[in-house]
């Protein structure tokens, strides 16, 4: 009996995964901290996502961990705020770690998610998992501390795979919606000066991905989970014009979108961090993606979106 365990696994890329894999797991079991309604071969369990208890039990004899908890970086860096990402994310982790090393049947595979902004602000160089450069400030701090404790975690009979994820395009969640709305009311424009990278994956690939690195028994240590061409905002943002036939779409500068995070709560560097990151040993070792530019990827959701 084929199991998938997926940790924070109620929201899009649980969701996504749980769809694209159908049925190539008998079981699906969700860690969540919130109840939800049981389906044929999903199963809801309750866990607060930092002390051992009855759901451990769940993780005997797994085929796959994944672990995709975190609280959105999608808010005010506030003491508080900073204090919840870091925690939802490095608590979730050290205590999968114990509850795997404590299984008799142990999970074959844990992987954790982790993020693409782990690397530098690139405009002149692709990073890679080879010889990417680490950047520095809050969010490269919560990277290197999450996945310093994911390695430290001593599941020495589990393969472990770091997820270093970058913006998941999908039909009805992540920034997909959202830049369609902004640019069928006009203001489509480029953000900032608009140079900045977008590294991104189609919902699909993200999943094909996934899939991959489980039969892939090679595969270990970390992967950037993103297609093999990173565009410009402004190029990013002229396709969704073209797509949605759009004409014209007005620019956001920096001030401007200063004071748009102010009043959404939210930050500006998930908009002008330029993320210049490729899935470079998924692809030497034979990943194809199916989505390879932005334009192929904002056709196909568009179109599944009307």
């Amino acid at each position: 009996m084929k199991k998938l365990v997926i940790a924070g696994g109620s929201g899009f890329l649980g969701d996504a995964l749980i769809h694209y894999f159908g049925n190539k797991f008998d079981e699906y079991i969700i860690l969540a901290r919130t109840p939800h309604k049981n389906t044929t071969n999903v199963k809801y369990v309750l866990w607060d996502a930092k002390t051992i208890g009855d759901w451990s039990q769940h993780l005997e004899g797994a085929d796959c961990v994944i672990n995709l908890c975190g609280k959105s970086v999608d808010c005010q860096y506030t003491a508080a705020n900073k204090a919840l990402i870091f925690s939802s994310r490095l608590d979730s982790t050290a205590v999968l770690g114990k509850a795997i090393a404590n299984c008799k049947d142990v999970p074959k595979i844990w992987m954790n998610a982790a993020s693409a902004t782990y690397y530098r602000f690139s405009e002149d160089k692709v990073m890679t998992e080879i010889d990417g450069e680490v950047g520095e400030g809050f969010s490269v701090e919560v990277c290197k501390a999450w996945e310093k404790v994911f390695n430290e975690a001593q599941t020495l009979q589990t393969r472990k795979i770091n997820l270093r994820i970058s913006m998941v395009m999908g039909k009805r969640a992540g920034v997909f919606p959202v830049l369609r709305k902004l640019t069928k009311r006009f203001l489509g424009g480029k953000m900032g000066n608009g140079n900045q990278f977008v590294s991104w994956i189609h919902e699909e690939d993200f999943c094909r991905m996934i899939e991959w690195l489980i039969n892939n028994k090679n595969a270990a240590g970390p992967y950037n989970v993103a297609a093999p061409n990173p565009i410009r905002n402004k190029n990013m943002m002229q396709l969704y014009r073209k797509a949605l036939n759009v004409p014209f779409g007005l620019p956001a500068t920096e001030w401007m979108l200063e004071i748009g995070a102010f009043f959404i709560k939210t930050e500006t560097e998930l908009i002008l961090k330029s993320r210049n990151v490729i899935s470079d040993r998924a692809i030497k070792e034979g990943f194809e993606f199916k989505y390879k530019t932005m334009d192929e990827c904002i056709k196909n959701l568009e179109e599944r979106f009307t």
